[in-house]
């Protein structure tokens, strides 16, 4: 499908927030102070009784119809009672709004079809696009505009970054963007996709592919609006870029949950699996994994094979590691005899200690500086039998030096897809956070780096299947 031009939507000039209030608490109170934090564009309050909204310190004068606003809008965010919609829609239409994004619940989720039906109809008169309704709102990290009526202070919003994430859940979305802040995972831009009444998540999916600032599409769905159209979306999708969905009411008791929710019709989990297997979609079963997944391939370029070497200064760390490969599919890389032969040489002239192992797992030992890290790391990816590098580092050795981190930002020269795992606590998460600056993903379990790895050779492989890559 021809993907919609929605950069009015994610990039306005002008945004009218209809429903606006001055009384802490209240949604229009809260979409305010999101949308004017960041924001520079025009922001017009429009509430029916008019008067003044104090917001951050800054005063806004409340006009009592879109009708007043002087100047152009191409936003229209909408939080008042179901039952008005519709006629504000058409007060858009009047004005101009390109697109409106309609906080209120009540609808269909509500069993009040008919509501949201006539709301889609008026919408389409005036050529307006429309988001939700029921949603939470839209955010675009790069330029701040930000119609999420959570407030900062309880939800705090992600750095800039290359991952987008659409829910058909606000709270969880609400969720997802408080977490992806605290473990510092950079997001473009963020959908609550609401009762989908107009635009879709196979909508959004075909912008996202095009969006030039996303490098990963991530998602939450309990039912798709379109199986067919989801379908041939993702198939040409995830040959631009990778796909990740979390795809809840996977049981009958969670499709009826599903259904009262958003009022998806959520399907039997079977198909959306066989779908996703054969689109190249990668499926999420839980939170953590969807963003072990995007993390990865937002920070590293897809595998070419499934030849997994590990570098580790713990035996037990590298043994957890391989049998997690294992079961996931993957390979334990089968050093070249070349390379054996270098590991050797080293520990006969004594570059290398002989208590180290050098058969894959590579157990540099407990005793490994940051130089001995190098050199084993240099070797596997040197290797031709080798397609990417899982790195796991026990910081709690007192002889593993910051060198590390250099070292690990030139072994991105050799261009092979690199996965780093550091258990611990404060120190190694501080170390984690230095080694990602230098652009390698980091992951706190053996588990995680699993997950981490899988997603980088499912992706390469489904490129490959396709000759892309």
């Amino acid at each position: 499908m021809e993907a919609p031009k929605l950069d009015f939507l994610f990039y306005p000039k002008s945004v009218a927030v209809i429903g606006a209030s001055n009384v802490p608490g209240k949604v229009g109170n809260a979409i305010m102070r999101s949308i004017t934090l960041r924001f520079n564009g025009k922001v017009y309050a429009v509430n029916v009784r008019g008067g003044e909204i104090e917001i951050h310190g800054k005063s806004f004068r409340v006009y009592r119809s879109v009708q007043e606003v002087p100047g152009e809008i191409d936003v229209a965010v909408i939080a008042v009672p179901a039952r008005f919609v519709p006629d504000v829609i058409d007060e858009c239409g009047r004005k101009g709004v390109k697109a409106a994004v309609v906080i209120s619940a009540g609808f269909k989720e509500a069993g009040r079809a008919e509501l949201e039906e006539e709301l889609v109809r008026r919408a389409r008169k005036w050529g307006i696009r429309l988001v939700g309704p029921n949603c939470l709102g839209v955010t675009n990290l790069e330029n701040g505009f930000d119609c999420n009526f959570n407030p900062p202070e309880r939800q705090a919003r992600p750095s800039f970054g290359k991952v987008a994430f659409m829910s058909q859940s606000g709270a969880f979305g609400a969720a997802i963007l408080d977490w992806a802040a605290s473990h510092k995972i950079g997001m473009s831009k963020f959908i609550s996709l609401g009762n989908m009444a107009d635009l879709d998540e196979s909508d959004f999916m075909a912008y996202l592919g095009d969006d030039s600032k996303t490098g990963v599409i991530t998602g939450y769905i309990e039912g798709v609006k379109d199986g067919r159209k989801f379908f041939n979306t993702a198939k040409e999708v995830i040959l631009k870029k990778p796909v990740v969905v979390l795809k809840s009411g996977r049981t009958e008791a969670g499709a009826k949950a599903a259904a009262s929710h958003t009022g998806s019709l959520a399907g039997s989990f079977k198909i959306y699996k066989a779908a996703f297997e054969q689109t190249g979609v990668l499926s999420a079963k839980n939170m953590r994994q969807l963003f072990n997944y995007a993390k990865a391939l937002a920070m590293q370029k897809p595998a070419k094979g499934n030849r997994v070497a590990i570098v580790t200064n713990g035996g037990g760390a590298g043994v957890m590691m391989s049998d997690g490969l294992l079961e996931k599919g993957m390979k334990l890389a089968e050093l070249s005899e070349e390379t054996n032969e270098r590991f050797r040489k080293d520990i006969e002239e004594g570059k290398l200690p002989r208590h180290m192992s050098y058969r894959n797992p590579i157990d540099v030992i407990g005793d490994a500086p940051s130089s001995r890290y190098e050199i084993a790391m240099r070797y596997a990816l040197e290797d031709p039998n080798v397609d990417v590098l899982a790195v796991i580092a026990l910081f709690q050795s007192p002889a593993l030096d910051g060198g590390i981190v250099e070292a690990m930002e030139r072994m991105g020269a050799y261009g092979k897809p690199i996965v780093f795992v550091a258990p611990g606590g404060a120190y190694p998460h501080k170390m984690a956070r230095n080694i990602e600056l230098k652009g390698v993903p980091v992951y706190e379990t053996v588990e995680d780096g699993v997950d981490a790895v899988y997603a980088l050779v499912r992706y390469g492989e489904w490129l490959m299947e396709n000759g892309k890559l």
